[in-house]
């Protein structure tokens, strides 16, 4: 049933373009190059360069004419080649051939082609400097290109399962103003599969944002067309290997922390003699619509611990919304949430899910939290529970089944990692507004989106959290800059398709995947030479080390896994 969403990969976003018909629109380069650097620069030209690097806008970059990749059947594999225009182009296209073995070929249609465009974006840790920086990936059928700029074009290779093993040759070529300009490449095609994304398993954890999807598309929310907006995007976080559908069943769990906030689910309604009525119909929608685009595995719930400590519900006898801060301990709060929580069960039980629903809750210190499971388990005693804690210590291990740790926070011992996860628990590590690296944020090293999958390998973590998928800023395909947070920090994906982050986060989960198939086969040498790589991850010390450094450990890495895996 599920088939579909790995292979239709490289086109769930197909449809977005034509429904947002957003502009290819971009800022101007606020530190431009100086533009003696195109002097001798006298005809464009198209040439392969390297998913390590963001290529500055107005700069004359060093490129390939030649390309090898490699990966296993079932994999996506990622390149990127730029166009150099000394002079504008009216309109610059791209296609890619059919690859070809022998007899036997990979068709074209197994490549998904994007523009690269330039988003707004700032490094905070530098007094707030201003970059430009290639991010977004668009699909449109040409584009223009001014003088003296480039344009970076990006691949998705998604490799058949069924594909013969070999070494595939192909080739991209770039039409501009009708002036072709071809280069080549091979694809070297292993022996080996990789599961589809469902059958991954790596935890991964994007929060997603269905309001930032009403507010930019202007649509009523829960509508049809709020739906078919979301599919899309969804779908393809289907395909990166998301586990956990993002709900909300209280108000503004966050405060109003995006641009936009998360409202309750769940509504509340209090009658005149004091009992509670329950409305599940957003709830049950936004889940079962989940369920359709193939995230499937788990249900968190946030939160019974907001950072307001402020809960809303209906209060029929004075007709009006009432909105009360109820301290954790108190009468009160128990009193709201207890009929509340078992009423929830109760439903939960009902739609058959119960069993893959964690009552979640975000970075909360212990004094609220004790409050909090003593309402929880006394509401069902077979509640699961789901929290980034940064502490680990008997209480957390043994109620919550998922933990999540900052990824500054120290590694947890094998042994502890072994015991909570060897009961069918899960351990991630999460990124948000900090650390500065390493990150996802539109300034980052692309290496880094990579390194995230590796690190959780390295510490044998089950995954990854990230507290926002797609919270959208006011104008995200142009400015990723926000009034709080890094660049970037607020959404991994475009309304209109993936980020160059995105597609390396997959590239890393990937990279996780394939290490856990192969371990068990590895003889002594290779199992040892693979865990003295992994240990690498753990022991970098990020006040020094350099962008190259990274980039080389994960391409190093990458190596070795190719190497010792066929």
């Amino acid at each position: 049933m599920k088939t579909r969403f790995f292979i239709s990969a490289c086109i769930l976003f197909a449809c977005i373009g034509a429904q947002a018909q957003v502009p290819v629109k971009e800022m101007p380069d606020p530190h431009p190059t100086p533009v003696a650097v195109w002097n001798n620069v006298k005809t464009a030209s198209f040439g392969w360069g390297t998913v390590d690097t963001k290529y500055k806008i107005d700069d004359v970059p060093v490129l390939s004419k030649s390309l090898s990749l490699s990966g296993w059947r079932g994999e996506r594999v990622f390149a990127q080649a730029v166009l150099v225009a000394p002079e504008a182009v009216s309109s610059f296209k791209f296609k890619v051939s059919d690859l070809k073995s022998g007899k036997n070929s990979i068709p074209s249609s197994a490549v998904k082609r994007y523009f690269e465009t330039y988003v707004m974006g700032e490094v905070k840790e530098q007094g707030g400097e201003i970059v430009l920086c290639p991010d977004r990936l668009v699909e449109e059928e040409s584009i223009s290109v001014p003088a003296k700029t480039v344009r970076p074009v990006w691949l998705t290779i998604s490799i058949p399962k069924d594909a013969v093993p070999g070494k595939y040759k192909g080739s991209l070529t770039a039409d501009c103003d009708g002036i072709e300009m071809v280069i080549p490449f091979t694809l070297e095609v292993g022996k080996r599969v990789l599961p589809e994304p469902k059958d991954w398993k790596f935890h991964l954890d994007l929060w997603q944002n269905p309001y930032s999807v009403a507010r930019y598309f202007n649509v009523p929310l829960w509508s049809k067309e709020h739906f078919d907006h979301m599919r899309p995007i969804m779908e393809y976080l289907a395909s990166a290997d998301e586990k956990v559908i993002t709900t909300s069943i209280i108000q503004h769990p966050w405060n109003s922390q995006t641009e936009d906030p998360f409202e309750s689910m769940i509504g509340k309604f209090r009658a005149g003699d004091g009992t509670w009525k329950y409305d599940y119909s957003v709830f049950d929608k936004w889940v079962e619509f989940m369920m359709s685009c193939g995230i499937t595995g788990q249900i968190d719930c946030y939160s019974i611990l907001p950072w307001h400590l402020t809960f809303e519900y209906y209060d029929e006898t004075m007709n009006c919304t009432v909105a009360r801060k109820m301290e954790p301990g108190s009468k009160e709060y128990e009193d709201y949430l207890l009929p509340f929580l078992t009423d929830f069960a109760k439903h939960l039980r009902a739609k058959g899910w119960f069993d893959k629903t964690c009552i979640a809750m975000d970075e909360r210190p212990k004094n609220l939290l004790e409050h909090a499971y003593k309402i929880i388990y006394k509401a069902d005693k077979d509640f699961k529970i789901e929290g980034a804690v940064n502490y680990f210590g008997p209480e957390v291990a043994e109620r919550m089944y998922d933990i999540s740790f900052m990824f500054t926070h120290p590694i947890l011992p094998e042994e502890q990692v072994s015991n909570h996860i060897g009961k069918g628990n899960k351990i991630t590590v999460y990124t948000c507004c900090s650390p500065a690296r390493p990150n996802t944020f539109i300034n980052s090293n692309p290496a880094e989106s990579a390194f995230l999958g590796w690190f959780v390998a390295s510490a044998g973590y089950s995954g990854y959290l990230r507290w926002a998928y797609n919270s959208w800023v006011k104008d995200p395909c142009v400015d990723a800059r926000f009034r709080t947070w890094r660049a970037g920090d607020c959404y991994l994906v475009y309304p209109d398709g993936p980020s160059i982050r995105s597609e390396r986060l997959i590239e890393g989960i990937q990279d996780f995947e394939k290490i856990r198939i192969i371990r068990e086969g590895l003889d002594g040498k290779k199992a040892a030479q693979l865990d003295a790589q992994l240990m690498k991850f753990r022991d970098i010390d990020w006040e020094k080390v350099s962008d190259s450094e990274i980039t080389a450990l994960v391409n190093e890495s990458k190596d070795l896994l190719r190497s010792i895996s066929k």
